[in-house]
């Protein structure tokens, strides 16, 4: 009964203030019920996974026994667990997903196997709020790296990891649906977590971050401060001795016994170093800002930021992607960013999402959705294949032609994030603080806000990230007083990303230019927002030009693997060359960065996605046009040869 009581509390405070969970942050997101793509890039993929990628992973959840599990932990099928013992977190995430599709778009069917999912994973989870199947389903004989028995290895058993998802995917499903069955299975086993993880009792952090994230969100829908309190609980405890887990060289599981690898070799507030498997260590950075915007604790902002300083700075690929080693999925030693054997994986890039998207909302810098979109539009939407059913894991700037997405994999994670990333990226468009609106991503769109009493739509019109024109429309019911505030992208003034690890050689010359209402103004260089503070009446409108010519880009001196070599950008889009769409094979063609890289559209076969052509030689010097697409949509007409980096004549 207390599981409902509290259920029907959270619905009686969400209705009556929509803000109410995420008071905390001065700069809030644009919920999704406020927010919708009409068209473009972003709608393209989000439609995709809307359409066929959350079906698809349902299906696939259900043949690979995922959905099966749960079913036999409560009791309803005979069976053994199936699969690794994390698989419940790929449901999970799938789940939340769905839910933000549920957010976006009425659907009856998809409304009804949700619920059903939610309603499962109630009668999977045992009566004190244990939930995890790789145990529950036979507690005798669970599968490799569960443990022996609860909680008693959580470096690998991923105990905690899977209970972050279930919190995230039950908040989604609360707000998505207002039925508390799952939110209500989220806070029993938190409690059970909050009980059993604490000082003078289990004093250990998971292997494998999220639970942190997970637990600040329970804590913004419930307001119970003990979630804030757990999750700073796991920031702190990490850098402390354990001598309980063990694990001998050569097994399956001698990854963990370096702390490096798991963020445990230092205390959170001493760490200024990225190092160890990438996608924990963002899950952490995220968390770390969270913890400490809600706890009013800034050492644990300013240890993010000095961790982000080093990720930008030093360990950061021009395509967005972090973690460059494929031994631990980790990042590596300063400037070892090597081009075909770099990791990369897509969750990294979608936790580098999460991690930037916090900072920003500290401040409103310019430069956290720099390194954002530059994630996001490049080594984020590559992990997706354009079919909606096919998945990069790992993100290379570089393939001899045999690497090709894969339509699932047996640690499923990437496709799992992927679907909930997409899902929910209407609401990173938008943001607002009191009487200000933030446009931080150009994409066609429309959103809903409530200033001073009265709501406004912006409407944006644009092409973007193929075309630099955006056109901003605003609706309102009467005259407004309210700043618009407009980001202009660090691209246009000298660099695809914030931070010292690359430069374009060839700036942009050509000014921004802006009209308020038809009346033309001049755009500061060097200018990160236009702000734009007046009275706005209905139909009002903002009209932002940004010039988008090819750029060369070359990286700092101290990437050995891109000395003499140079990238290719236009406006937010990295690109690369395929050897399908060249005259002569993809190791003979050089750039000049002497020549004028004037371009033109090629016609790439993919729909919506056009490409550029440009002068090129060949290593003879003889002149070819060279024919570059998008790097996050290479690899969708086959496996082919592949380079992003181009030795310079």
């Amino acid at each position: 009964m207390r599981y409902l009581c509290i259920g029907l509390l959270i619905l009686i405070v969400v209705g009556c203030s929509e803000v109410s969970n995420r008071v905390g942050y001065p700069i809030q997101l644009i919920e999704l019920n406020h927010v919708k793509l009409t068209g473009g890039l972003l709608k393209q993929y989000q439609d995709t996974v809307f359409t066929t990628t959350i079906p698809y992973a349902f299906d696939q959840c259900e043949s690979t026994g995922r959905i099966d599990n749960f079913a036999k932990a409560a009791g309803l099928m005979k069976g053994i667990h199936i699969g690794k013992r994390y698989n419940d977190t790929d449901v999970f995430k799938i789940l939340e997903g769905a839910c933000y599709k549920l957010m976006q778009v009425e659907n009856l069917a998809l409304r009804a196997y949700v619920d059903s999912l939610a309603y499962l994973i109630q009668q999977a989870q045992e009566e004190d709020g244990y939930l995890y199947t790789a145990r529950t389903i036979d507690p005798n004989s669970p599968p490799p790296g569960a443990g022996r028995d609860r909680w008693i290895d959580v470096w690998v058993s991923h105990e905690l990891y899977n209970a972050g998802h279930l919190y995230e995917a039950a908040v989604a499903h609360f707000k998505a649906t207002g039925d508390s069955i799952l939110i209500n299975v989220a806070i029993k086993n938190a409690d059970l977590v909050c009980n059993e993880f604490q000082y003078g009792k289990r004093e250990i952090a998971p292997g494998h971050q999220g639970i942190e994230i997970g637990l600040i969100k329970l804590y913004q829908i419930t307001g119970d401060h003990k979630y804030l309190a757990q999750a700073q609980f796991f920031l702190d405890v990490r850098g402390k001795e354990v001598d309980h887990i063990k694990h001998a060289p050569g097994t399956l599981f001698a990854v963990y016994n370096d702390r490096d690898y798991l963020q445990y070799h230092q205390p959170v507030l001493q760490q200024k170093e990225a190092v160890g498997h990438a996608v924990r260590a963002t899950y952490m950075y995220s968390g770390m800002v969270d913890v400490g915007q809600y706890t009013g604790d800034s050492a644990y902002i300013k240890a993010s930021k000095l961790l982000w300083n080093n990720v930008i700075n030093q360990k950061t690929y021009i395509t967005g992607g972090i973690g460059a080693q494929h031994r631990g999925e980790s990042f590596g030693q300063p400037y070892e960013l090597p081009n075909a054997s770099a990791y990369n994986e897509t969750c990294a890039a979608i936790g580098h999402v999460f991690w930037n998207s916090r900072l920003f909302r500290l401040d409103g810098k310019s430069e956290y959705y720099d390194a954002l979109t530059n994630s996001l539009f490049n080594g984020l939407l590559s992990g997706l294949a354009l079919d909606g059913k096919n998945f990069f894991y790992p993100n290379p700037l570089e393939s001899d032609g045999r690497l090709s997405r894969s339509p699932w994999f047996g640690v499923a994670c990437c496709p799992g994030n992927l679907t909930r990333f997409i899902a929910e990226v209407p609401s990173y468009i938008y943001a607002h603080s009191n009487d200000t609106i933030w446009i931080n991503i150009f994409s066609e769109s429309e959103a809903q806000f409530i200033i001073d009493g009265q709501q406004v739509v912006i409407e944006q019109k644009t092409d973007y990230p193929f075309d630099g024109k955006v056109d901003i429309l605003i609706h309102t019911e009467k005259k407004l007083d309210f700043t618009l505030m407009v980001r202009i992208p660090q691209w246009t003034s000298g660099s695809l990303l914030p931070g010292s690890l690359y430069h374009t050689i060839n700036p942009i010359s050509e000014d921004i230019q802006f009209w308020v209402n038809g009346k033309p103004n001049a755009c500061d260089p060097g200018s990160y927002h236009l702000a734009l503070s007046q009275k706005w009446a209905d139909g009002n409108t903002v009209i932002l030009m940004l010039p988008m010519p090819v750029q060369y880009i070359r990286a700092d001196s101290r990437v050995h693997e891109n000395t003499n070599k140079l990238a290719v950008s236009r406006g937010p889009l990295v690109y690369c060359f395929e050897a399908q769409d060249q005259e002569v094979p993809l190791n003979d063609i050089r750039i000049n960065p002497d020549i004028t890289p004037n371009s033109e559209s090629f016609s790439t076969g993919i729909p919506d996605i056009p490409g550029i052509s440009l002068d090129g030689e060949t290593k003879t010097g003889k002149s070819i046009r060279l024919n570059a697409i998008p790097y996050f949509s290479w690899n969708n007409r086959g496996a082919d040869q592949m380079k992003v980096w181009i030795e310079e004549k």
